[in-house]
């Protein structure tokens, strides 16, 4: 993910969303209305090996604390977050706990830490770059992070659905890729652009557009905080392009350690199987996002 994405999650209060909303899975029904699981990623047919890890000396997970609900500081000072969870598990899965650790550092100092050998992978939402995939390996993606719509529910009336968006403007924040991505998927939706994510939100707020296409996970929790006051709602779909939207989250390593990318593309495959992937996202994510 890039900076200005993970400033804009701090800009619309979503730290404090996401620490609000972090509630036992327990507690979560998987069928609730309108929630959807985490989509599958891996073919629980396929078999990845576990590796020998019994040379390894220790396991060091760099992250950051800017970046929630992934990784953040929660209000007991503890990091905490999707990726925190998520390490724990794999760590479990591996059986070496006991020689895993997690670090945070700043989002600058994540290549150059890895690089020098401070720690073994990083998990912290880097976007996946060609120049990055010279450098670093990667695991497989454990997520993908969808483009929605929103819309109004004023100015949609009764029927809250994509197919309703015919002959009603759409708004989208100019020179993005989920700009590009609306204009190419929805080539006969009347597209508007605004300058900037809160121009566009506020247009949408007050309804001189029916919808806006953006971000999934940033849409989610707008509509659901009190900013939104309840005046729009996502609508069903989310959609998918690894040609705009990039790979997904994946968790990044050092080149030429091929046997720690098997490990942990191990661990997130068996931990997809089992259900418990799906149980860390609708931990930080009860609403859904897909």
């Amino acid at each position: 993910m890039t900076r200005a994405f993970r400033a804009s999650l701090k800009f619309y209060g979503i730290f404090t969303l996401c620490v609000l909303s972090v509630v036992s899975f327990s507690t979560v029904s998987r069928a609730a209305e309108g929630v959807h699981d985490l989509p599958l990623l891996f073919d629980a047919r396929e078999r990845i090996a576990k590796p020998d890890l019994s040379g390894l000396a220790r396991l060091r997970f760099l992250t950051t604390v800017d970046f929630p609900p992934f990784n953040f500081i929660d209000q007991s000072g503890k990091l905490s977050g999707f990726h925190v969870d998520l390490v724990r598990e794999i760590c479990r899965e591996l059986e070496i706990d006991a020689k895993c650790q997690i670090q945070a550092v700043t989002f600058a100092e994540l290549q150059p830490a890895l690089e020098d050998g401070q720690g073994e992978a990083v998990v912290a939402g880097i976007g996946i770059s060609p120049e990055l995939r010279q450098r670093f390996a990667f695991s497989r993606a454990f997520m993908k992070l969808p483009a929605r719509f929103a819309a109004n529910r004023q100015v949609m009336g009764a029927d809250l659905s994509v197919a309703s968006l015919s002959g009603k403007p759409v708004g989208a924040v100019s020179g993005t890729t989920h700009e590009a991505m609306l204009k190419a998927f929805f080539p006969k939706l009347e597209t508007r652009s605004f300058p900037s994510r809160e121009a566009m939100l506020a247009a949408l707020k007050q309804g001189s557009v029916a919808a806006v296409f953006s971000d999934g996970m940033q849409l989610s929790f707008w509509a659901a905080g009190s900013d939104a006051a309840d005046c729009c709602a996502l609508l069903d779909g989310a959609y998918f392009s690894q040609r705009f939207l990039g790979e997904g989250l994946a968790i990044m390593n050092r080149k030429g350690d091929s046997a720690l990318t098997q490990a942990i593309d191990h661990a997130l495959l068996e931990l997809s199987r089992k259900g418990r992937l799906n149980e860390i996202y609708l931990r930080y994510f009860p609403a859904g996002i897909y």
